[in-house]
C-alpha cells in the first residue's frame, strides 16, 4: 500500500510539473506572437537603397537564394550582444543588415570601423524602411526564402546558430 502511495505522488508530481511547463511555453508562445504582431508576413516588400559605401542595392538583387534581413542600432545593447554572430553569418550566408536610427553613412561607417565589421549595412536614419517591415523595435530578423517571401522572423535576441537553421530550412522549403 505504501509503495502505491508513493508512485501515486511521483505521477502526480510529473503530471503538475508537465502542465506547469507546458503553460510557460504557452505564455512564451503567445508573448511571442504579440511581439511580432506588426512585422511583416508573406512578400517582403521591395526597396530601393544605398550600402554604406553608396551601392545601390534592393531586395530583388537576392532572388534566388535565402537571405537575412536584420535591422538593428548602434544604440541598442541587445542588437550590440549579437551582432558579432550577424558577422560571422554574413561570411556563409546572404545578409543585409538596416541600421535604424543610427545616423548617417559616415557615423556607421566609423561605428562598423571601430568594431570591425563589415557586413552589408543600409543606414535607415529615419526608419522608415524599418516601418515598411512593421519593425517598431529592434532587434528584428527576417529570412526570407529566394522567392522573397518571409518565412521567418524575429524580434529580440536570436543566437547565431538559430538564425543558420532557419537560412537551411529557407534554402530546403
Amino acid at each position: 500500500m505504501v509503495k502505491s502511495g508513493v508512485f501515486s505522488f511521483r505521477v502526480r508530481r510529473w503530471r503538475r510539473l508537465a502542465v506547469e511547463l507546458l503553460v510557460v511555453l504557452l505564455i512564451f508562445l503567445a508573448l511571442k506572437a504579440w511581439l511580432q504582431r506588426d512585422m511583416i508576413s508573406g512578400e517582403a516588400p521591395d526597396f530601393q537603397a544605398r550600402l554604406l559605401d553608396g551601392t545601390p542595392v534592393s531586395l530583388a538583387d537576392y532572388r534566388g537564394e535565402p537571405v537575412l534581413v536584420h535591422f538593428w542600432a548602434t544604440w541598442c545593447g541587445i542588437c550590440r550582444l549579437e551582432q558579432g554572430s550577424i558577422e560571422a553569418i554574413s561570411r556563409s550566408w546572404s545578409v543585409l543588415t538596416v541600421a535604424m536610427q543610427s545616423g548617417d553613412a559616415a557615423t556607421l561607417e566609423a561605428y562598423m570601423a571601430e568594431h570591425g565589421y563589415a557586413q552589408a549595412v543600409i543606414a535607415d536614419e529615419d526608419g522608415a524602411l524599418a516601418a515598411d517591415f512593421g519593425v517598431n523595435a529592434v532587434p528584428a530578423s527576417f529570412v526570407l526564402d529566394a522567392d522573397g517571401n518571409v518565412r521567418f522572423r524575429e524580434r529580440g535576441f536570436t543566437t547565431g546558430w538559430g538564425l543558420r537553421v532557419r537560412l537551411w530550412m529557407a534554402r530546403l522549403f
